[in-house]
């Protein structure tokens, strides 16, 4: 199994290209099994949860290739992929597929509205926290489907197509309204979704469906409307930046201090991370190329923060905003209300030297002087990159182990980093 070596203590300088958005080219990709046409995605990154997705979609026949490079593309700027699901071979999802990646459950939208049916296993449990489906099931019951849990699957029919209907989200799901946008698109009637999730990443969703023929209005705020259409065509579409991977390397930065342009980067995806570092003393300004990120000599100054949906500050970047407190000067006080047990990267942080104490939904981080180097196992996604932020300013060596989390989710992250002056290098077997 691969580990990442980090030797700390190198500011970083230079330029990183900001990746496509994993959580934007997921739903785009599902989006495919809508259309017997073809749908090209540019800007699609090269991470372990595409490649697996590829195969998921495989399994209910979506043939795919990846392009050759365009101009400017390089290993770190994304692919190029061409997608046809000419025909449904198969509206069952099964265990061993969905099991591995928890956005796989959404296929059931496309295929329930395209053919009627859909068998889809329930993703089970998830390293921070349960993340039900219950409110994605409920989207496609308003809307007209029959649903029933069998042997651990969800079970979806509408055979004489889905319809039109108006409903409100209890609370704000990204998954919820992903599932709702591509169901309700080619149901019959106008359907209104109330309490919808504002991310870019379902804006960047309803952008491609709309490019296929779908009429969708208010995308970006609270109140959807999806006017549903017979059929849905192909479509070319880049995926946005990702603003995680922005707010990563920002956080990258401000700790080891230096200065480093994110190219590529979009800041209004991100603005409310952006004002978090702008008032713990980072300096950051937007340019034509991106967005540029300084901190030199400069100290971490302590903030208090509260993950929220868009555009509050996002629960993918609690981690790495975390390690970067372990640093600042005084009592930081993060406060987690997305998701139940997203502070499993406390114990390894404190392994490194951080000083940090919970209570319930709130962290509260003591800044240290200094960390120092150790061997760290990473638990998730998030909580991985997070130690290697802790890492990249600690002294001496850090072993990152169980990386395959960054793999799902960071681009060429060994290479970026190391090209603005990081010692890291991975380390395999």
């Amino acid at each position: 199994m691969d580990r990442i070596r980090i030797v700390g203590g190198h500011k970083l300088g230079g330029v990183i290209p900001i990746s496509g958005a994993k959580n934007a080219a997921l739903p785009l990709m599902i989006a495919s099994l809508l259309t017997d046409e073809t749908l090209e995605l540019h800007n699609v990154p090269r991470l372990a949860d595409v490649s697996l997705l590829l195969r998921i979609l495989s399994n209910h026949g979506v043939d795919h290739g990846i392009a050759g490079k365009r101009p400017g593309q390089t290993s770190e700027t994304g692919q190029s992929i061409r997608l046809r699901a000419r025909d449904i071979i198969d509206t069952c999802a099964p265990y061993e597929l969905v099991s591995k990646m928890r956005a796989s459950f959404w296929v059931i939208a496309p295929l329930l509205a395209r053919k009627g049916e859909a068998r889809v296993s329930l993703p089970g449990g998830c390293a921070i926290g349960t993340r039900p489906v219950d409110l994605l099931l409920m989207a496609l019951e308003k809307l007209g489907a029959e649903v029933e849990i069998d042997g651990g699957y969800a079970v979806t029919r509408a055979p004489k197509g889905l319809r039109g209907a108006e409903f409100a989200f209890p609370k704000v799901t990204v998954g919820g309204t992903h599932i709702a946008l591509m169901a309700a698109s080619l149901a019959h009637g106008t359907s209104v979704i109330d309490n919808a999730a504002r991310e870019p990443e379902v804006v960047d969703l309803a952008d491609c469906l709309v490019k296929m023929g779908a009429r969708i209005s208010g995308a970006g705020t609270s109140r959807i409307v999806v006017e549903g259409v017979a059929r849905l065509g192909g479509a070319e579409h880049n995926v946005l930046p990702d603003r995680i991977e922005t707010g990563t390397y920002a956080m990258a930065v401000a700790m080891t201090g230096g200065d480093v342009l994110l190219e590529g980067a979009r800041p209004e995806l991100l603005q409310a991370a952006l004002d978090v570092l702008s008032g713990a003393g980072v300096d950051i300004s937007s340019t034509n190329e991106g967005v540029r990120v300084r901190r030199n000599g400069a100290a971490i100054e302590a903030v208090n923060v509260t993950t929220e949906p868009f555009p509050g500050f996002p629960t993918d970047l609690q981690a790495q905003l975390m390690a970067l407190m372990t640093r600042g000067k005084g009592t930081s006080r993060i406060r987690e209300t997305i998701f139940e047990n997203r502070f499993m990267h406390v114990q390894e942080l404190a392994r490194l030297g951080a000083r940090i104490r919970l209570d319930g939904d709130t962290a509260y981080v003591d800044g240290v002087a200094r960390l120092k180097g150790a061997p760290v196992m990473a638990t998730d996604l998030r909580a991985s990159v997070s130690l290697v932020i802790a890492a990249l300013a600690a002294e001496g060596e850090t072993m990152v182990n169980r990386v395959y989390h960054l793999d799902r989710g960071f681009e060429a992250l060994e290479s970026k980093l190391g090209r603005c002056g990081a010692e890291i290098e991975r380390i395999s077997g």
